[in-house]
């Protein structure tokens, strides 16, 4: 009952929430959007239009949302069409908070028993923010956590997604989708099935791109699971300025990189001998071989 009320009020709830817009097929699987701006957050390309969005809106106050709404003291918001606020820098605790994951075994779920095909961390000079598990199309996806679904909507990136937020604060999303099965409101318990794994979006072959955020920032989902077997790491999970340290020295780390647009009559020798560097490092840096040709305008990394 509470999930059918929540979709009745939560356009009115957040509309004076602005809509944010920013502007292949592998047997591996993997892929989804890297890095802060390769990604539209409002999208419609499923055929939803903002007229299929009007419906009647039944308001509630702060304490209805506080009641029922999942951490909604720490979030102060429950936007359903923004998938994360990325033009904010968020309030994160200053001290170490313990967060409670689980009270049973019962209370968590791996969305779906599929390997890492590609890890979170860095890659291809952006930041990839989750990890991508291998399924194939159809494969049941389900919610790590109990909570309550937050996005449910077609995003050209991210193709069919799912946003949950959790008793904890912990927002988990899963991505790539080729069909939802839940819509904003629903609530969840873990292992419940939120859709179908496929290959939407910005993807690279079949597979579940699974992020894990805190107040909208980024938490490698590897901290928190031991994703090859499919159990938490810890009944409790620690948020504290290390969390995000990982993608703070990578960001730092991408922006020192320095590269080399390639112009007419330049080889990996003449690049290297300018650079002070070998044409084994380049080839090392840039993943090609010694024998590999050069085009025009091509980067190539030296440092």
């Amino acid at each position: 009952m509470i999930g059918k009320l929540l979709n009745l009020w939560t356009i009115g709830l957040m509309a004076a929430a602005p809509m944010v817009v920013s502007a292949q097929v592998d047997t591996t699987g993997f892929g989804g959007p890297d890095g802060e701006d390769l990604y539209i957050e409002l999208d419609m390309a499923d055929g939803e239009g903002i007229e299929d969005m009007v419906m009647p809106v039944l308001h509630w106050d702060v304490n209805d949302s506080l009641l029922h709404i999942p951490h909604y003291d720490v979030y102060c918001n429950w936007n359903t069409e923004t998938i994360f606020d990325r033009m904010k820098v968020a309030n994160l605790p200053k001290d170490t908070l313990r967060l409670q994951l689980i009270h049973e075994d019962c209370d968590h779920a791996l969305p779906c028993p599929g390997h890492v095909t590609s890890p979170f961390g860095p890659r291809k000079g952006r930041m990839h923010y989750g990890v991508d598990l291998k399924l194939q199309t159809g494969d049941p996806v389900v919610t790590a956590f109990a909570g309550m679904v937050r996005i449910s909507k077609y995003n050209s990136s991210f193709g069919h997604v799912v946003v949950v937020r959790h008793h904890n604060g912990l927002e988990t999303l899963y991505a790539h989708l080729s069909k939802r099965h839940v819509k904003p409101g629903d609530i969840v318990e873990a292992g419940d099935t939120l859709g179908l794994g496929g290959n939407t979006g910005r993807s690279y072959g079949s597979h579940l791109h699974f992020e894990v955020r805190f107040l909208d920032q980024p938490i490698n989902p590897a901290e928190v699971f031991d994703l090859e077997n499919g159990q938490l790491k810890a009944r409790t999970f620690d948020i504290h300025k290390g969390v995000f340290e990982e993608i703070a020295a990578a960001r730092a780390a991408m922006a020192a990189r320095k590269y080399h647009v390639v112009r007419s009559g330049d080889t990996l020798s003449a690049i290297a001998r300018r650079y002070g560097t070998t044409v084994p490092k380049l080839c090392k840096l840039n993943g090609i071989s010694q024998n590999s040709v050069l085009r025009l305008g091509q980067k190539v990394r030296y440092n």
